[in-house]
């Protein structure tokens, strides 16, 4: 309890300060107003009205104060000032007592443990007390008279004063645990946006590499065929070469634009992916010679009917598998089959070429690209390859996926 702080105390004196301030400054005001319809002495009348003011003095500029800050000596001095001022009001006019719920109020939201809230009540009610018994003129018959309401009040004031601790207790549990919360909000929040970026950056890598990569890819690759062409004296070849190198950059060209756009291949904006995949397989065919064939297993209008999502996934996932078997498989045919199962839609590459084993790394980008692709459509890659058997790559996205 001694290290409770403003932050901790705030959920519950902010909202409870502002009645306690109206009560003391009414039962004051009606103390003082009382004591003038009695008979007091002109004396005893002003130590009585200057013991209120000095009340009211003490609370304004040290109890308020103090229960705001948590300062320990301020608090200390008030409930002093307090015990002191109400001895002299209750030794001056007895029915000023009523003063004690109050004071035993504040004496509680003053303290810092249960210990010093149980002392300061036990000398307000022994002060309170004694100004009785010298009202009365002392005597036993006044003290027995006097005792249980003094344990009465010290009983209910200590009642009181641990119903108040566990509400602070409370109310520091739930400021620390809102904290907490806060902090594990901010952090997750912090954790989300670095997810973010990490994937925002991750996307951006593939499509750079499923696109603007493979496709300079060609440019070299058809670049490298022209020049030998030219050496050879072949000029018909190699302006062939030289317009596909065209048609290539354009391609280029428009994917980097759609990339900045909206991450949305161009050419299923332009046409079917049964299309597409056809124009992927002539020009692959072009460029190296490989003969590719496209095989549907669904209508071609189901084809047309997949969510864009899926589409693109699927071309990718071929444009990234004609690309491993340009650069590594060194094959003669290549099967692209595009079909649609109760596990969902699937497409299959397959090749004749010099395959690999699947379980030794290549260290390449691709594969793992086209994983992580289909991976985050909720999808599956099924890679069989053997070294001087070919290549099987099947992508299958599950129906259940299409509206995601």
């Amino acid at each position: 309890m001694e290290h409770r702080n403003l932050r901790t105390d705030q959920p519950v004196w902010t909202r409870t300060l502002v009645g306690w301030h109206i009560v003391f400054w009414v039962l004051l005001g009606m103390t003082l107003a009382i004591s003038f319809t009695t008979e007091l002495g002109t004396t005893r009348r002003i130590v009585y009205t200057g013991a209120v003011v000095l009340l009211g003095a003490a609370y304004q500029f040290i109890g308020l104060p103090a229960v705001r800050s948590r300062r320990r000596l301020p608090s200390y001095l008030y409930r002093i000032l307090l015990i002191g001022c109400l001895m002299v009001l209750v030794g001056l006019y007895p029915q000023s007592v009523f003063l004690m719920f109050i004071a035993s109020a504040q004496i509680w939201l003053l303290c810092e443990d249960v210990r010093e809230g149980a002392a300061f009540s036990l000398l307000l009610v022994i002060g309170v007390g004694t100004a009785q018994l010298w009202s009365a003129g002392w005597g036993w018959d006044t003290f027995w008279s006097v005792l249980p309401w003094m344990a009465v009040s010290l009983v209910v004031s200590l009642l009181f004063g641990i119903w108040i601790e566990k509400v602070i207790t409370q109310s520091e549990q739930r400021a620390e645990l809102i904290e907490q919360l806060e902090s594990a909000r901010d952090e997750l929040a912090e954790a989300h946006h670095t997810a973010g970026v990490m994937a925002e950056r991750e996307r951006m890598a593939r499509e750079i590499h499923d696109t603007l990569a493979q496709g300079m890819t060609s440019i070299v690759m058809l670049a490298q065929t022209a020049a030998v062409e030219l050496q050879r004296g072949g000029t018909d070849g190699a302006a062939a070469r030289l317009a596909a190198i065209e048609d290539t950059a354009r391609e280029n060209l428009a994917e980097a634009r759609a990339l900045v756009a909206a991450f949305t291949p161009v050419a299923l904006s332009e046409a079917t992916l049964t299309e597409v995949l056809r124009r992927q397989a002539e020009r692959f065919a072009a460029e190296t010679g490989v003969d590719v064939q496209v095989s549907l297993d669904l209508p071609d209008e189901e084809v047309a009917a997949l969510p864009q999502g899926q589409q693109v996934v699927l071309l990718r996932a071929a444009q990234e598998a004609l690309a491993n078997v340009r650069k590594h498989a060194g094959a003669t045919q290549v099967l692209i089959t595009l079909g649609i199962s109760d596990g969902g839609v699937w497409i299959e590459i397959r090749d004749d070429g010099s395959g690999f084993s699947p379980s030794v790394s290549s260290g390449g980008f691709g594969l793992a690209a086209m994983r992580g692709r289909v991976e985050e459509s909720g999808g599956s890659v099924q890679v069989e390859s053997a070294p001087g058997q070919g290549t099987r790559v099947q992508v299958l996205i599950p129906s259940a996926q299409e509206d995601a």
